[in-house]
């Protein structure tokens, strides 16, 4: 299986920033520490999504993070992406594993126990889990609850991480699940300092050994 560490799983959201200011707070939270970086764009066109995952992917080569594109196969491949990162109404996990390759990262969401152990069958790497708290990053958000984090987690043998509103607030709940990581949006991107903000969540995890 690829090398890769999922500790603190940082997700884009450009939504608000100019072009700029958005790759500044990208790098920003890879100079904290983030250890995986998710480009996630909802509403870009192909070519749109392809020119700003080039830029986002200098940014990850230069601190040697693993770049994970959202929802995007082809995106992906388009710009040799580390990997890429299914929904639920996505490309299935089988195909996307097929169309990626061996080498590459495949990711999956899974809000229930069956659905963890049908993307670990298809060829998952790792899980992400949510969502913990509501989130302001999607229209419709379905609470997952620890008590099934923690069975997925005692149910797959990849890793997985909680999603979803987690800051270094309220990650105190995750204490005791044998997670992965976090994986984090609005914490970051909307922080004064996502340098500071990456480091502090990073901090916090290691202090209640959540991941």
């Amino acid at each position: 299986m690829k090398k890769f560490d999922t500790t603190l799983y940082f997700i884009t959201d450009s939504t608000g920033f100019e072009e700029a200011e958005f790759l500044r707070r990208v790098e920003e939270a890879l100079k904290g520490g983030a250890t995986i970086l998710q480009l996630r764009e909802k509403n870009k066109s192909t070519s749109e999504y392809i020119a700003i995952a080039e830029k986002v992917h200098t940014l990850t080569k230069k601190y040697n993070v693993p770049l994970i594109i959202d929802d995007r196969v082809d995106v992906a491949l388009a710009i040799d992406a580390e990997g890429v990162h299914v929904g639920a109404s996505d490309m299935p996990v089988s195909l996307a594993r097929k169309l990626m390759g061996e080498d590459k990262i495949v990711g999956a969401t899974a809000k229930t126990v069956p659905w963890a152990k049908d993307a670990y069958e298809q060829g998952a790497d790792y899980l992400g889990v949510g969502a913990i708290y509501p989130t302001t990053t999607k229209v419709k958000t379905v609470l997952t609850s620890t008590d099934t984090l923690n069975d997925i987690c005692k149910t797959v043998p990849i890793p997985v991480n909680a999603i979803g509103g987690l800051n270094k607030g309220n990650i105190d709940v995750l204490k005791g699940i044998p997670i992965a990581g976090i994986c984090v949006v609005s914490a970051i991107m909307k922080a004064e300092s996502p340098r500071q903000a990456t480091y502090e969540l990073i901090q916090r995890a290691k202090e209640l050994e959540i991941c």
